[in-house]
């Protein structure tokens, strides 16, 4: 059963990250399986409404966009949320994202980006929370043993010359971050890109950050106003801690 299972997210995960409509015997080839397989796990996933199929191949379905608005549900992302990033993307003139930590996974939850986005960000799930901005501010905030398991899942893959692929640099890295209250990647991810990231306040205004908010630049963007970004960015910071806190406290009544 879980074979079969993970054949069936193979199948959609191919399918999402296609750029078009996807025929089944691509399917079968890309994935090494046979195309009777690919057929009637194809079935599953559009009599479910996973996937449709059209003249071109198969293509996501729309069950797709009411799992993401559950999933933004509960992980309390509202309007209100989309509209902060919108408006920091406005005031930064960059691309903004919206990140968490939760259960040993970082995951880009949401953002306001242009298309394609500077240095090829996307929503998901970041692997490579060692050379993000966003990352290290999450990363900073977790014990050492809870940042351990992370990296070791993960790895430290060198992305780029200028990644940080040593555990002992990284800490010295974690740690600035933490005195200082932010994190800058330059170069790190994307060649010529620079990113920018904050912690979201905690509730309290102290303890663990869960959640960053950060920016995207031409490195020569960054260089002239990267200050400017990063103040622009605490006050959408704070802003989210506001918004995160009427949020508990409408759940609470």
């Amino acid at each position: 059963m879980s074979q079969s299972v993970d054949r069936a997210l193979d199948v959609l995960d191919a399918v999402a990250a296609a750029s078009a409509p996807v025929p089944a015997k691509s399917l079968a080839r890309q994935l090494g399986c046979g195309l009777s397989t690919v057929y009637e796990i194809l079935g599953t996933l559009t009599a479910r409404g996973h996937v449709v199929r059209t003249a071109g191949g198969y293509a996501l379905g729309y069950r797709v966009p009411a799992l993401h608005q559950a999933f933004q549900r509960q992980m309390q992302l509202d309007d209100a949320v989309h509209a902060l990033l919108l408006r920091a993307r406005r005031e930064a003139g960059a691309d903004t994202y919206f990140s968490t930590y939760r259960d040993g996974a970082i995951a880009v939850l949401a953002g306001n980006s242009a298309v394609p986005s500077t240095g090829g960000f996307t929503v998901g799930r970041d692997l490579d929370g060692h050379a993000t901005a966003h990352g290290k501010v999450l990363l900073s905030a977790l014990p050492r043993a809870a940042r351990m398991r992370y990296l070791t899942s993960t790895g430290m893959r060198a992305i780029t010359p200028r990644t940080i692929t040593s555990p002992a640099r990284l800490d010295a890295e974690l740690r600035r971050v933490r005195r200082e209250g932010v994190a800058v990647e330059v170069e790190e991810c994307a060649p010529g890109v620079a990113c920018v990231a904050v912690p979201v306040p905690a509730a309290t205004g102290k303890g663990t950050a869960l959640t960053a908010v950060s920016a995207a630049v031409p490195l020569e963007d960054f260089r002239r106003r990267g200050a400017q970004l990063t103040s622009t960015l605490r006050h959408v910071a704070a802003e989210a801690a506001r918004l995160a806190a009427r949020q508990r406290e409408g759940a609470a009544s």
